[in-house]
């Protein structure tokens, strides 16, 4: 039986929420662990980030998918990376 329509995103939407969720929930995911790295040891942190990484990146990539808008999302995730970037520069 196939989806109902109005259920379904366009295919730019589908597009926008899977590169916000791949590459956005990425970098949001390195930048919060660089933004870490100026506050707690540098050796913790990246032997910790192999597992915080891939959960933090999970997370992101499925409230990417979750949104109804790619661009809110896009907006989000760049907002996100110019705070962790900003913190990791002026700490």
């Amino acid at each position: 039986m196939p989806a109902n329509k109005k259920y379904l995103s366009s295919p730019f939407q589908r597009f926008l929420k899977i590169t916000a969720g791949f590459f956005g929930g990425y970098f949001v995911m390195l930048y919060m662990h660089l933004c870490l790295t100026k506050l707690f040891d540098k050796t913790d942190i990246l032997i910790t980030a192999y597992v915080t990484g891939f959960i933090a990146w999970g997370i992101l990539l499925l409230a990417a998918f979750l949104s109804k808008n790619g661009w809110l999302i896009w907006g989000i995730y760049l907002f996100l990376i110019a705070v962790f970037y900003g913190i990791f520069i002026y700490l």
